[in-house]
């Protein structure tokens, strides 16, 4: 008798569960249905107007879909790239005759009295002297040709030489120089080839060192590394042999004349007209804001975009690597650091400015990047009444911006325990706008994200909105859907010291 009540069967032979089948080897197998006795097969019926359901089969759509995709690894795999055959037509001839007239040009030519003139002045003393040269070299042009020659050799003189043209185009974004022989741009988000060459490595880097000498900077081969930037404030990236293999490299992100607001970025598909107000009222409301995203996201364009909701009256202190944010506010004061000089002395850090930023009364301390243990000033400066404060950096999500942050904290010299860290950034951080730049080459913003304050060792937060992603268009356009997440902030009470909490919240719901 077992413990159950029940009599046990024959010595050695166990109970059985179910019923137990033997195992059929070859042969004309059994016609049985799938599942057993057991587990019949689910008869599952088509309504009237449909077709049976298989689940092996799968739609039309996503088979056409699986096609596409695998047609363009195929045509990517068996793809040759043809060298670029520089300049055509109207503008190779041009930059042919150009390469003739410049050395009998600067024969005639003071360079001391040139650099005085401006550029429509320096046109003017041209014109006689390049009439004389073609007439030597027995050349002929025509109206539009001669005003093409003036402008490049003048730009060679006084501007950026090849680059002059590509700086004046307000669809080029970025500029890529990898050497004499290959520039690349953005247009639209898209990477193509610039029909522009360098007359050699020399032309190249005479324009490299004229773009860093105009703010202060140096480039050669003892310093091959340099930030600067252009009168219009576009950011510039120079480096150089030995460092770069193929020549001097120059990356140039080009600033939009125009101010963009958080409107255009809406009206453009950047955000959704909510997303657009939480953070109208988030810059308005003294909140502090870190924008994360990567190379190229819009960082640096979103935090120009709330600085517009800046309350005039405040004091605004800006600091950066290489001054490039404009800010559309009246009291602004931009900073700057320095690098070391040749001797490795006289460097002034990013960290240097924020502590000194704190004497100068600041109401806002906006930093146009944070890279290391300036990352524990900033925080510092948020805990000191500097309510408002704003950083970007480079981050993927915003889980990683707070990892990031702790991490950039401990790699300083500042002894202070992971806990205390990830407590002050929770104290002090109120909102995180993730950008993202899509595939397609539009930049969204993907993630607004509240940073709520501690649960144990951990940094909690809540999402307030979600960029989501459906699906392709025909013409490659990402299409997707920003959703609210119909939390109720948990800055409302920050928004209602400044009378915005009945806005806020409906945005947010």
């Amino acid at each position: 008798m077992s413990a159950f009540g029940r009599k046990n069967g024959p010595a050695g032979i166990k109970p059985g569960f179910g019923v137990a089948r033997p195992m059929h080897g070859g042969g004309t197998p059994r016609e049985e249905a799938r599942g057993g006795d057991q587990f019949p097969p689910l008869d599952i019926a088509a309504l009237p107007g449909e077709t049976p359901f298989d689940p092996l089969a799968a739609p039309t759509g996503q088979m056409q879909r699986n096609a596409d995709a695998m047609q363009r690894l195929s045509e990517r795999a068996n793809q040759e790239h043809l060298p670029d055959a520089g300049p055509q037509g109207f503008e190779a001839s041009v930059h042919k005759i150009k390469e003739q007239v410049l050395p009998r040009l600067l024969e005639r030519v003071d360079p001391e009295a040139a650099a005085t003139l401006t550029k429509d002045e320096l046109a003017e003393e041209f014109r006689p002297i390049i009439m004389e040269v073609l007439a030597e070299l027995k050349l002929t042009l025509n109206r539009r040709e001669q005003f093409a020659l003036e402008k490049v050799l003048v730009d060679e003189l006084l501007g950026l030489g090849p680059l002059e043209e590509l700086l004046s185009d307000p669809d080029v974004s970025d500029i890529m120089v990898n050497g004499p022989e290959q520039t690349y741009i953005e247009k639209k988000g898209k990477l193509q080839i610039a029909p522009i060459k360098f007359r050699d490595e020399e032309h190249l880097f005479q324009i490299a060192q004229r773009i860093v000498n105009k703010v202060g900077r140096r480039v050669d081969q003892t310093t091959p590394l340099a930030d600067a930037r252009l009168p219009d404030g576009s950011r510039v990236n120079v480096i150089v042999p030995p460092l770069s293999l193929r020549g001097t490299a120059i990356s140039i992100r080009k600033f939009s004349a125009k101010p963009i607001t958080i409107d255009m970025l809406a009206q453009w598909g950047a955000m959704s007209p909510k997303m657009a107000t939480a953070l109208k009222i988030a810059g308005a409301c003294r909140f502090n804001i870190v924008i994360s995203g990567g190379t190229g996201s819009g960082k640096t364009t979103m935090l120009n975009a709330l600085s517009k909701m800046i309350d005039p009256g405040e004091r605004v202190l800006t600091i950066e690597d290489a001054a490039e944010l404009r800010l559309q506010q009246p009291h602004w004061l931009p900073l700057e650091t320095r690098p070391p000089n040749l001797e490795g002395q006289g460097a002034i850090t990013i960290g240097d400015l924020v502590k000194n930023a704190l004497r100068m009364r600041p109401d806002r301390i906006i930093l146009g990047e944070i890279r290391g243990a300036e990352c524990f000033d900033l925080l510092a400066a948020m805990n000191t009444g500097h309510d408002g404060s704003m950083c970007t950096l480079h981050s993927n999500s915003p889980r990683e911006c707070l990892g990031r942050m702790e991490n950039m904290i401990l790699m300083g010299d500042i002894k202070i325990p992971k806990e205390a860290i990830s407590k002050q950034i929770a104290d002090s951080v109120d909102l995180i706008v993730q950008v993202k730049r899509l595939r397609d080459g539009s930049r969204r913003v993907t993630n607004i994200t509240e940073v709520i304050g501690m649960e144990g060792e951990v940094i909690v937060t809540q999402e307030l909105f979600k960029f989501e992603y459906h699906d392709e268009d025909d013409s490659g356009r990402i299409v997707g859907e920003y959703r609210s997440m119909g939390l109720r902030p948990y800055t409302l009470d920050k928004a209602r010291q400044f009378g915005f909490d009945q806005p806020f919240l409906e945005a947010c719901l």
